[in-house]
């Protein structure tokens, strides 16, 4: 039987964001995401690089309301806090990411752990 609990690890994951929600979050000195507008009901972390570069850099950078900006943030959340919620695969194998309701948003933010931080960024091309 293996001695380590995994429950104690936290999870990596990646968020893209656009400039606005990028400014949001230097706004909270790197600790939150900003709540959901009312018209998204889910705040979609998700769970590989590859994925969240693609939205970045495909979708975000090329368009107006993203400032023409993509943005990789890391961050790790508690693994206790995300077993709630199932992994959703939207897509071809890498499209994977949690669905966290809207009203869930501030229970994911305390279960953060560390700094939230960009790791790529984007313009448009």
């Amino acid at each position: 039987m293996d001695d380590l609990d995994d429950t104690n690890i936290p999870i990596e994951l990646f968020r893209p964001v656009g400039q606005s929600e990028l400014d949001l979050i230097e706004a909270t000195e790197w600790t939150a995401f900003p709540p959901r507008l009312d018209w998204q009901p889910i705040f979609y972390p998700v769970l590989n690089l590859e994925y969240a570069r693609r939205i970045a850099r495909d979708w975000n950078a090329q368009d107006p309301a993203s400032g023409y900006a993509g943005h990789v943030t890391r961050f790790q959340v508690q693994r206790t806090f995300l077993a709630r919620y199932a992994v959703q695969k939207v897509g071809g194998e890498l499209h994977l990411e949690y669905w966290i309701p809207a009203e869930d948003l501030a229970e994911f933010n305390r279960n953060l752990v560390g700094a939230i931080e960009v790791i790529e960024s984007y313009a448009r091309a």
